[in-house]
């Protein structure tokens, strides 16, 4: 009786050992495989790559390709022209509108401009009235083209305040926009809230109230019906997806 005791406490032993080794099901491999393309408006970078990051953690079996980054318009472009996506992400509604058909897509997160100028602000812009009036006197002031979504909504606030301003370069996307002012080839510009946190110390960000006046909804869409597709707009819309993204700056929609 002694022996059979001992034999089935090792049992016992054995089996919660075993419990306690056992991968938890929130991080299990979820048996999905295939090959994921993702195309987003270049103000994602950081918190795809972050999220297609956590994607390839949780499934082993999807091969994760490196996320390709633009204006929404420019991938819009090369989408319907014939370019191979799985997911397509865009900052406007719009924009999306030429990729997906009504209904298709999700918003999943938003945000709004901010202008952004080198660190300390050594012109001392603190209005959007003011950054017109940099441009106005010389100063070299940037933007995004108007076909991409942050130049469309750098056109809607500025007319709504009545305000004039030429740039001295219309850029592509706004991650163009925020090199120009880190380089010092431009005294200032507009671009995402997201942008100016992203960059840490290398600008300064000043926010503006007409900024409201043009929220920039970012919606989603699978193009194709894979489990990589599908898998990767859900990780968007999740709880966990959406920390990544508030992390980086979005906010909810």
């Amino acid at each position: 009786m002694r022996v059979r005791a001992l034999i089935g406490t090792a049992a016992f032993v054995l089996a919660l050992t075993a419990c306690s080794t056992e991968t938890p099901a929130s991080q299990a491999p979820t048996g999905r495989t295939g090959e994921l393309t993702v195309f987003a408006a270049a103000s994602l970078q950081g918190a795809f790559d972050e999220i297609a990051a956590e994607l390839a953690q949780q499934n082993p079996g999807i091969r994760v390709n490196p996320v390709t980054y633009d204006g929404s318009s420019t991938l819009a472009t090369q989408l319907v022209g014939g370019a191979s996506a799985d997911v397509f992400a865009s900052a406007d509604a719009s924009t999306m509108a030429e990729v997906a058909g009504e209904g298709e897509s999700t918003v999943f997160a938003t945000n709004t401009l901010e202008i952004v100028v080198a660190p300390g602000n050594p012109l001392g812009v603190a209005t959007l009235a003011d950054l017109a009036a940099v441009s106005s006197s010389g100063g070299k002031v940037v933007l995004c083209a108007a076909q991409v979504p942050c130049g469309s909504a750098a056109r809607t606030v500025l007319d709504g305040a009545g305000l004039a301003l030429t740039p001295v370069s219309e850029e592509q996307n706004v991650k163009a926009v925020l090199t120009k002012v880190q380089t010092g080839d431009a005294d200032a510009g507009l671009v995402y809230r997201t942008d100016v946190l992203a960059a840490g110390d290398t600008v300064e960000g000043v926010e503006f109230p007409e900024s409201a006046s043009a929220v920039n909804a970012y919606p989603i869409v699978a193009l194709t019906r894979t489990d990589a597709a599908r898998a990767f707009v859900d990780l968007v819309l999740s709880d966990g997806g959406q920390r990544i993204l508030a992390e980086h700056g979005f906010t909810a929609p």
